[in-house]
């Protein structure tokens, strides 16, 4: 289920602090999430239909009403109600930290009588899931001929999915323990994003420093 949903607008912020290519996170951010409407309901009957029953259309009706739906109207209200949309804009990242924090907190706690039971082994799934998608995305990229930056930026987008929507659906359609490497990933993920973004941010500044160190000691043309 975590696999299988689009990637998390978190990365967008944590291509932001890389200073790696923002306005390629935010188009595949969109495009992932546009075409996750369709293809999360199909890869989750692909991946999980031999072990549990996926009602794959009850799955695409709640993707509408949890992503296709607000992203609508969130637009609708930012085109007709302008005014109130850029006084609500400041507050909106708050409110869904606080949102998303309140589910992991609720998952947790639904689970604290097995976390001793599934807890570590879903820690490390969820790690090796994580480092592998940013490994892939990085070094796969690289092998097709993208820059450093852009490998970066894909590395992030693949590495950080919407975990808050694979929580709600895994919630919905099979149970909280179910949801729990979800949570689990809301936390990790932003942990791992911070920790490559300053590296990669304190290394691209170096790079500029010592670039910019070098073109002020040759002769002038």
């Amino acid at each position: 289920m975590l696999a299988a949903v689009a990637g998390g607008s978190a990365s967008n912020v944590v291509c932001y602090l890389a200073k790696g290519d923002v306005a390629l996170s935010i188009s595949m951010t969109m495009v992932s999430t546009l075409v996750g409407v369709i293809a999360t309901p199909l890869l989750c009957a692909f991946y999980l239909s031999e072990t549990v029953s996926v009602d794959t259309l009850a799955l695409l009706l709640s993707i509408m009403q949890i992503v296709f739906i607000p992203v609508a109207l969130g637009f609708a209200c930012k085109f007709f109600l302008a005014d109130f949309a850029n006084k609500a804009e400041p507050l909106i990242p708050t409110f869904s930290v606080l949102t998303i924090l309140l589910i992991i907190a609720i998952i947790v706690a639904l689970n604290a009588d097995r976390l001793l039971d599934v807890g570590l082994i879903t820690l490390i799934a969820v790690i090796l899931h994580n480092l592998s998608g940013l490994a892939g995305g990085y070094y796969i990229s690289r092998l097709i001929g993208l820059d450093i930056k852009q490998s970066q930026t894909i590395a992030i987008e693949v590495g950080m999915q919407n975990s808050g929507l694979g929580v709600a659906l895994a919630t919905q359609f099979f149970s909280t323990t179910a949801a729990l490497p979800g949570a689990l990933f809301s936390v990790w993920h932003n942990i791992s994003g911070s920790l490559l973004a300053s590296a990669w941010s304190k290394k691209r500044a170096s790079l500029e420093y010592l670039l910019k160190d070098e073109e002020s000691i040759l002769p002038p043309k």
